[in-house]
């Protein structure tokens, strides 16, 4: 490597080291994070061109690996990327483990925005909660429109019942970015509602999170 990129790196490590992240932009961040997987090139053109392909930081953590392979990255490369996302899930997700949710909600907010705004498929998650809204389970149910999901109204109340769980919070992506809720979400809401009600278990809220931010069906009075 030439002598000025060697020096390059030098002072982002150590603006990393003084100044946390937030002395870093984001093409920065990933220069640095590609540098571990390829430590004898200059990484920022290539940081560049990955987060103007996938159209920011968050999209291009939150791609997936075949995604990433398209873009001509090796697994060395696909890896680094992969596990920057899953640690900083796994930071976020020590915020709320063994927390009443309800009383934890910006924490779990921040959590179901990282791991879900960004994806490029729908995606209904559950989360289980004890009598104490504790979380038991978080479990992906389906993939796919939520206008094909009537079928799986059963699943979920079926998978509560199994888990002993008395209370569930519902959570879907919107890949368009934004987080207004559809008909067809506050139908599939009410219609979970129902079938809960009849076997004690309690639909506190259905999220619904975009790239623009996230939105509660129960806070805008729809459930």
């Amino acid at each position: 490597m030439p002598k000025a990129s060697e020096g390059h790196r030098a002072r982002l490590r150590q603006r990393l080291l003084e100044g946390g992240g937030d002395a870093l932009l984001d093409h920065e961040l990933v220069e640095y994070l590609l540098t571990l997987a390829i430590p004898r090139r200059d990484t920022k053109p290539l940081a560049k061109r990955l987060l103007a392909s996938f159209g920011g930081l968050g999209p291009l953590l939150s791609a997936s690996p075949d995604a990433l392979r398209r873009e001509g990255l090796s697994d060395g490369v696909v890896g680094a990327l992969r596990i920057a996302q899953a640690s900083a899930l796994r930071l976020l997700e020590t915020r709320v483990e063994g927390r009443p949710l309800l009383s934890s909600w910006d924490a779990l907010g921040d959590y179901l925005q990282a791991a879900m705004a960004h994806e490029s498929v729908e995606e209904v998650r559950v989360l289980f909660l004890n009598a104490k809204n504790i979380l038991l389970a978080n479990e992906a149910m389906w993939r796919g429109s939520i206008d094909e999901a009537s079928v799986h109204v059963r699943e979920v109340i079926s998978r509560a019942i199994a888990l002993g769980a008395a209370a569930i919070i519902l959570v879907h992506n919107h890949p368009s970015g934004d987080p207004t809720p559809s008909q067809a979400d506050i139908r599939l809401t009410r219609d979970i509602i129902d079938a809960g009600r009849h076997m004690k278990v309690t639909v506190h809220d259905h999220v619904i999170v975009g790239a623009t931010g996230r939105t509660s069906l129960r806070g805008l009075g729809l459930i």
